[in-house]
């Protein structure tokens, strides 16, 4: 019975360094995809003096740290890596802060989106380089507020002496009470309320525009369409996202390995997945940046492969 019980484990680990191992593979992809597809962007200036391609760039650098940040914290806990709070606070307070910056920039280039189909004559008045810049400032600030809210309350609670103490690092660290967590569910719900407001205000009114439009402009309008349900689509995996903790727990309660699976599961699902479409959305269906990104990957091993008139270097 002890050498059943002694296999069964040892299957277990196993199956969990194999997962571990997988994360790891997939990571090391998505963060080399990301990389070409930043560096693509900086090469240049068409890219980066317009505002889709900027609010886009943003996007791959807030999901290439929340991925290298994650990753880390899921590393900690496979070994049981304590780190100090203080450590854990600066941790969390970047990952809480990231965790939203892409959601929000998400909407806020659907918006764009909606500025250039329904708004045509006033989109560069509208989406200057000045104007994304305040923008992405912005983001960043609405972004802070949920995890300095709970780290605020978390410092109020305990005492000098428990910032030199030595924890595995987790959200739940800063969760004292059960009213935490249900503030913090609450700001995660409104923050995601209003972005999902803003995606079907965008979506009803390019739809209009689409069924008024002929022509080439109605290929165009129907592909910002597209765009804006993939938005609507990554942002309902991020809304998912907020329930795994929940769901976890509960799972915990019933059995061990069922709370490692479903643990996998979502952070394969909803923290990876939702991180990669950006580079689908943006970095594939964009004619202009795929035509510079073929560019760049097959110049060097296929002679025939030239630039684009737009990014052909002056």
């Amino acid at each position: 019975m002890e050498s059943n019980k002694t296999v069964t484990d040892g299957l277990a680990i196993r199956a969990i360094n194999y997962r571990v191992i997988l994360v790891q593979v997939m990571i090391c992809v998505f963060l080399f995809i990301n990389f070409f597809l930043m560096m693509t962007f900086f090469l240049k200036d068409c890219f980066y003096t317009s505002m889709r391609y900027i609010l886009f760039v943003v996007t791959l650098f807030s999901d290439c740290l929340f991925l290298l940040m994650t990753n880390a914290l899921l590393i900690f806990s496979y070994f049981n890596f304590a780190i100090q709070i203080w450590l854990c606070v600066i941790i969390y307070i970047v990952l809480a802060e990231y965790s939203f910056v892409t959601p929000l920039t998400l909407t806020a280039m659907a918006l764009e989106r909606y500025v250039a189909i329904c708004m045509p004559l006033r989109h560069a008045e509208l989406c200057t380089t000045r104007t994304t810049l305040h923008l992405i400032i912005i983001i960043h600030s609405i972004s802070f507020v949920p995890g300095f809210v709970i780290v605020a309350i978390f410092f109020a609670r305990v005492t000098h002496v428990v910032y030199n103490m030595g924890t595995v690092c987790s959200v739940e660290s800063f969760i004292l009470y059960e009213w935490m967590n249900h503030l913090r569910s609450v700001l995660y719900l409104l923050y995601f309320l209003i972005m999902c407001i803003i995606i079907v205000f965008s979506y009803v009114q390019i739809m209009k525009v689409a069924k008024a439009a002929s022509g080439e402009n109605k290929k165009s309008t129907w592909r910002g369409l597209r765009t804006v349900i993939l938005h609507a689509f990554q942002l309902l995996l991020c809304l998912i996202q907020m329930w795994c903790p929940f769901i976890e727990a509960a799972m915990l309660q019933i059995d061990f390995m069922l709370f490692i699976n479903i643990r996998y599961f979502n952070y394969i699902t909803f923290i990876l997945a939702p991180r990669c479409l950006s580079p689908l959305i943006y970095g594939l269906r964009d004619e202009l940046f795929f035509q510079a990104v073929r560019y760049y990957a097959l110049c060097g091993f296929c002679p025939d492969v030239k630039a684009p008139k737009e990014v052909q270097t002056g």
